[in-house]
This record gives C-alpha cells, sequence and structure tokens, in this order.
C-alpha cells in the first residue's frame, strides 16, 4: 500500500514498528516509542488492521501479588509464628494442646503452620508434643516469596524460577496471603505488507498533516508552507442509518397523491362495522360464504347494536327478500365485524346526501380470517376509488384505472370478465411486470349493481374499483412474501431506496 492514503498517527507507529527490535510490541511500548495517546494509538491500530497493515493478538498472563497491609513489612507467617514462640519459652519441647491455646492464631491456620513447620524440618513431632529443630533460621522459600512481594507488588507468575513457583503452589492453598489475577495485553505487529510500506518512510512522512484548508490558512498564508493530506477517493463513504418512513408508508402517501392529483377526495371510517354496512347494503347473501366465521372476524355482543335508519332498513331487506328469494333476518344484519374492506366506509359516505356527481377513495386497513401464506395476511391495507356520475360507463372505469396504475409506473393492463356480488359488469385488472417477465392479477372493478345503490338513495352511476395495497407493494419493491413487509428486518427495511426510479 502506499503512503499517500496513511493518516500521519498510522506513519508514526509503522516507522516505530519497523525499528522496533522487540516486535511485537504491546499498546503501552507503541504510546513511549511514538508519544502519541492511547486513544490515538488505539485508533490507529484499527486503521491499519483493517488495511491489513498489521496483526495483533492477545498475550495473557498471570500476576500475583500480596494480601498482606501494606503498612505490614515484616510478613510472619504461622510456622514462623509457632516456632519463634517455642523458642521464647526456652525449652526443647511443647504440648501441641497448650501450644495451640498459647497462640493468637486460628484453627485453620494453626494447623496449616504446624504442617508446614514439620515439612520445612523445623519441628519433630512425638507422641502429643512438638520438639524444636534447630535448623530454624533461614527463611522458607514461601517466606523468600511475600518478601519480594512486598518489595515488587507485583509478579508474574512466568518470571519465578522453579523454587518459587512451588512456593506459589504451595501459598495459593492457604487462604488470605496470595492475590492471583490475569492480566490481557494487545501485542502488534507488522504483516509483510506492513513492513514494505514502512521501508519507504522516514520520520519526516509522519510529521502531523492538514486535511481542510481553512480560511485562517488562506488569509495568513500559511498555506503556502502548509502539508496538506492527500484525499482517498476510492475509500468508500460512510453508510448513515438515518430513521426514515416504512416504506409501506411512503407508498400510502404515493397513492393517495395520485389519487388527489386526479381530482379524487379521501374518506375514512372506523375498523368495526355493522354486517349491514359490510354486507347487506352491498347486496351480499346473508347465507353467502364470505360471510362464515371462515372468512369474517365477528366481535362479541357486548357492543351495543348500532342504531340503523328504518328506511333504509326496509329497503334493503326489500332488495334482499326479492333479489335472493329469502327471508331477510335482523338478527344477521346487527352483527359487529371487523370490516374485510372499505366499501361500507363509501356506501356511509355516498347515503348521506353527497352530490350526484363526485371522486372519493379511501386507503385503510382491512381484516380478513383467512391463512397466512407467502400472498395472503389476516390484515392488510385496501385501495378503493368511487366514481359517481350521470353518463358513466365501463369504459370510464378502465380509463381511470390505466391513469392510476400509469402514475405508479405501470404501462402494461388487460382486463377480463369476473364476478362480484355487488357490481355489474364486473372486471378484474392484470398488469404486467417487466421484472418477472409475466401477468399478475391485481385489482377488481365494476359498476354498481342498481340493488346497491337505489337502496341508499343513488340514481347515477357509480363505478369503482379496490384492491390489496401489498399487491402493489411486492411488485414495487420486488417481494416474493409479502410477510417480509412486517417483519421489521432493519437489513431489508435501509435497503429500500427513498426514491424509486
Amino acid at each position: 500500500m502506499s503512503s499517500l492514503g496513511l493518516h500521519p498517527i498510522e506513519k508514526k507507529i509503522m516507522i516505530f514498528l519497523s525499528k522496533e527490535p522487540t516486535e511485537p510490541a504491546s499498546l503501552d511500548e507503541v504510546v513511549a516509542g511514538t508519544k502519541l495517546s492511547i486513544d490515538q494509538v488505539r485508533r490507529g491500530m484499527e486503521w491499519m488492521k483493517f488495511k491489513k497493515l498489521v496483526t495483533m493478538t492477545n498475550e495473557t498472563n498471570t500476576y500475583i501479588t500480596s494480601n498482606v497491609k501494606k503498612d505490614n513489612l515484616q510478613i510472619k507467617l504461622p510456622e514462623r509464628i509457632i516456632v519463634e514462640h517455642i523458642s521464647r519459652t526456652g525449652k526443647d519441647s511443647i504440648e501441641i494442646k497448650n501450644l495451640a491455646n498459647s497462640l493468637p492464631l486460628e484453627r485453620a491456620d494453626f494447623n496449616a503452620g504446624l504442617a508446614t513447620a514439620i515439612k520445612n524440618g523445623w519441628i519433630l513431632p512425638k507422641d502429643e508434643f512438638i520438639i524444636l529443630n534447630m535448623s530454624t533460621k533461614g527463611n522458607s522459600p514461601q517466606e523468600n516469596l511475600l518478601q519480594r512481594l512486598t518489595v515488587e507488588k507485583k509478579i508474574k507468575t512466568s518470571d519465578l524460577d522453579a523454587g518459587e513457583l512451588d512456593a506459589y503452589l504451595a501459598l495459593k492453598k492457604r487462604p488470605r496471603l496470595l492475590i492471583s489475577h490475569k492480566e490481557t495485553i494487545i501485542k502488534v505487529s507488522l504483516t509483510e505488507s506492513g513492513r514494505v510500506a514502512a521501508s519507504t518512510m522516514s520520520d519526516s512522512n509522519s510529521e502531523v498533516e492538514v486535511s481542510k484548508l481553512t480560511s485562517n490558512l488562506l488569509r495568513s498564508g500559511r498555506w503556502k508552507h502548509t502539508k496538506f493530506s492527500a484525499l482517498d477517493v476510492s475509500a468508500d463513504v460512510h453508510n448513515h442509518s438515518f430513521g426514515r418512513i416504512h416504506p409501506l408508508n411512503d407508498l400510502i402517501r404515493e397513492v393517495k397523491e395520485i389519487f388527489i392529483s386526479m381530482g379524487f377526495s379521501e374518506i375514512d371510517g372506523p375498523f368495526i362495522q355493522s354486517s349491514f354496512w359490510n354486507f347487506d347494503v352491498l347486496f351480499t347473501p346473508q347465507d353467502h360464504p364470505a360471510r362464515e366465521m371462515q372468512d369474517t372476524f365477528y366481535l362479541n355482543n357486548r357492543i351495543p347494536a348500532e342504531q340503523l335508519d328504518r328506511d333504509l332498513v326496509r329497503k334493503v331487506s326489500r332488495v334482499h327478500n326479492r333479489g335472493w328469494k329469502y327471508k331477510w333476518k335482523m338478527n344477521n344484519a346487527i352483527k359487529h365485524v371487523l370490516r374485510t374492506h372499505t366499501t361500507p366506509i363509501t356506501l356511509r359516505y355516498l347515503s348521506d346526501g353527497v352530490p350526484t356527481e363526485g371522486r372519493i377513495f379511501s386507503v385503510g386497513r382491512v381484516f380478513r380470517n383467512e391463512k397466512m401464506t407467502f400472498k395472503h395476511l389476516l390484515e392488510f391495507h385496501q385501495i378503493e376509488g368511487v366514481v359517481t356520475g350521470k353518463s358513466l360507463s365501463l369504459r370510464d372505469l378502465m380509463g381511470l384505472q390505466k391513469l392510476f396504475y400509469s402514475k405508479l409506473g405501470i404501462k402494461k393492463v388487460k382486463f377480463w370478465p369476473t364476478f362480484f356480488p355487488y357490481t355489474e359488469p364486473s372486471l378484474q385488472s392484470m398488469v404486467y411486470v417487466e421484472d418477472k417477465g409475466k401477468w399478475i392479477e391485481l385489482f377488481g372493478m365494476g359498476i354498481f349493481r342498481p340493488e346497491v345503490v337505489r337502496s341508499i338513495g343513488i340514481k347515477g352511476t357509480t363505478l369503482a374499483w379496490g384492491g390489496g395495497l401489498e399487491r402493489i407493494a411486492m411488485i414495487r419493491y420486488g417481494m416474493t412474501d409479502v410477510r417480509q413487509m412486517y417483519e421489521n428486518k432493519l437489513s431489508w427495511l435501509r435497503s429500500v431506496p427513498v426514491c424509486q426510479l
């Protein structure tokens, strides 16, 4: 790697490492050798590690320290206390029981000291007595190690010789004497490419460089004698993950703007509807499969029954009795459901005496008691557009659909006949998806039947179309599973461009 793309901090570290005979070096050694701060060294190491100029390894060592208070430099182990006490008595032997009672040692410390004194050859056991041996003047290896710790404070276990290591292992078994802990240090060394790059550098390469030309440098003229750092134009731009609107909400806004640009006004209404508005006004038979529990979410009877207009109820019941040849029942009509489409909102709005000619739309959540699959959800968004007027035809409806799709970027559209209970004639729109190379079924459409519009007082022709917003989102974002939009997977949410081309 050329040194032109390196920061002065990196250059200083590399020059130091290339001259360091004890490479790999610790971070503390790098700090001392380069006169950089520890934070600068850490930052530079991470930069160079990413560029494969250095390798970093962790070295873990065990250290021991004394647990004796600092002001007590003269450390006496229990075995030393025992033999000194026997010496002060002037006797050659002493009973073990009397010895234990006369010393200010805990039972565990006394037993450990007694065993160690015997092991060191300082005392000899005989029956219930112990006999003082004359060879007690020299320090034991354990005492020597503790004395060394009072001077050096901290010793690495790998620096202990064989005798000190045995003493350490013995002291380790005795409580409250030693503290051992592990410390991990980072060692850094140059890679082969790092050594090649460092060989082209000198101490002058590591002088402080300026990365920004300021007005002060220009006014003072210091820019003439200032060394500027090179710019790496090939470096990746940092990806900032800012907060943003969910892609589905972006699409909802876009759809609403398209409707408004076509002269439509938005309407909205509650999720909970009576079966009367959700089904009966739409001329859906009371024994239709779509009204069964398998397709509709019914609510319990704790919600007060809606006060329906008697004249409207009479008109709707008469239309059902004549059209479907059965006895229409009020009990079925007053049941509350989670709306299965947004059309009941549209019908309520139209029944309130709106002008003969008008354009309205809605985009809202609807609920279907269906099995969740890659293309079906229990809850989704429905788009609905309605146009009322005196001299409207199916041709006008197809033209509006094509215009709507074109504003979404969909150019190829075709229609085929189908059946819906509340529109006649009825059509299904198909759109061609270039990326997939095939036609996909999208919106349903048609002209509201006379049985629907007459009961709510509409005398003109009413055109309507609608469908799932998620279907459009799947086409827009190239998805194969509609559930992906609701998984809140950050990788996908951040990958969707804000501006769709």
